[in-house]
C-alpha cells in the first residue's frame, strides 16, 4: 500500500494511492496516517480500489502525522563516509532531527537565518508500526511499517562549527521533507537494493543506493530499541549516499531559488524549491 496525506498544514486528510496512480479517501476508516492508526490494523484489509476518488488533492502532506520521533543514522553509507573524510563507523552514529522539521515532499525548504553551507541528502526513512523494545535483528522487519523517502537537509555550518552537537544544523523548520507515500514493507522486496538519486537545478549530484549501507533497517531498529523504545509513527532516516554538496570540489552549497529534486526507487519523489527566511 502507498499510504499518503493531503491538503492544507495542519489540516491533512488520510489517503491510499490506488492501481492507477489517484489518491483515494481513507476518511470514516481511520482519522489519520499517523502511529495510531498504524498500530490499529484498521489499514489492513483496505482494498484502495473500493474508496472513494479525491479528484483534486491538492498539496501532499508529510505521509506520516504526530510523529513522535525524527532519528537519524549518520555516516551509513561507506561511500559517503569516505566522501566525508570519516571512518565507517562500528556502530550506528545517532543524532536526531525535531519534529518540527517535518514538511511536506515538495513544500519550500526555508534557509535560515544566517546560513551560509545548506545542503541536501537523499535518504530512505523507515516507518515504525509497533512498539518496539530490546527487538532482535531477525525480529525487528516486523516492526517496521514501511518506508518513505527523506531529504535530510542540512546546514553545515551550524552542523559542523557551531559546537560539538549535529542537531543543531538538522533540526531548522522545513529540514525533513518526507512522502510523498508511506509504502508499506510488503511493497518493498529489498529495502536493500533501491537506486537513489538527487538534482540541484537539474544537475544530479548523488546517484546511489541503498546496497552501500554499512547498517540496514533491521540492524538500525534493532540497534535503536536497546536505548530507547520505538514507537508506532517514529521516522528513521538511515544516512544518505556521495554526492552531498559539501562532498564537492569546491563545495556547492543552496541558495533562494535552486530547485531540488530526488527519490527512490518505488517510493517516489520529491521537488523542493529554496526559499529565504522571511522574518
Amino acid at each position: 500500500m502507498k499510504l499518503l496525506r493531503y491538503g492544507t498544514p495542519g489540516q491533512e486528510r488520510p489517503g491510499i494511492l490506488d492501481d492507477n496512480g489517484k489518491v483515494r479517501s481513507l476518511e470514516g476508516i481511520v482519522d489519520d496516517i499517523d502511529g495510531a492508526a498504524l498500530a490499529s490494523g484498521k489499514l489492513a484489509s483496505v482494498n484502495a480500489n473500493d474508496l472513494p476518488v479525491v479528484d483534486d488533492p491538492g498539496r501532499i502532506g508529510p505521509c506520516v502525522g504526530n510523529v513522535g520521533k525524527f532519528l537519524c543514522v549518520g555516516l551509513n553509507y561507506a561511500d559517503h563516509a569516505a566522501e566525508s573524510g570519516a571512518a565507517v563507523p562500528k556502530e550506528p552514529e545517532i543524532f536526531t532531527k525535531a519534529t518540527s522539521a517535518i514538511c511536506g515532499p515538495n513544500d519550500n525548504v526555508i534557509q535560515p537565518k544566517d546560513s551560509t553551507k545548506l545542503d541536501w541528502e537523499v535518504e530512505l526513512a523507515i516507518v515504525i508500526g509497533r512498539h518496539a523494545s530490546y527487538v532482535s535483528e531477525d525480529e525487528a522487519g516486523d516492526y517496521i511499517a514501511g518506508y518513505c523517502v527523506c531529504n535530510d537537509v542540512s546546514e553545515r555550518n551550524f552542523q559542523l562549527e557551531r559546537g560539538s552537537q549535529w542537531d543543531k544544523g538538522k533540526g531548522c523548520d522545513t529540514f525533513g521533507p518526507i512522502g510523498p507515500w508511506l509504502v508499506t514493507r510488503d511493497e518493498i522486496d529489498d529495502p536493500l537494493n533501491l537506486p537513489m538519486w538527487l538534482k540541484v537545478n537539474g544537475r544530479q549530484y548523488q546517484d546511489g543506493n541503498t546496497n552501500t549501507m554499512v547498517f540496514g533497517p533491521t540492524v538500525i531498529v534493532s540497534y535503536l530499541s536497546r536505548f530507547m523504545s520505538l514507537q508506532p509513527g517514529d521516522v528513521i532516516t538511515t544516512g544518505t549516499p556521495p554526492g552531498v554538496g559539501l562532498g564537492q570540489k569546491p563545495p556547492v552549497f543552496l541558495k533562494p531559488g535552486d530547485v531540488i529534486e530526488l527519490g527512490i526507487d518505488g517510493l517516489g519523489t520529491q521537488r523542493q524549491t529554496v526559499v529565504a527566511h522571511g522574518g
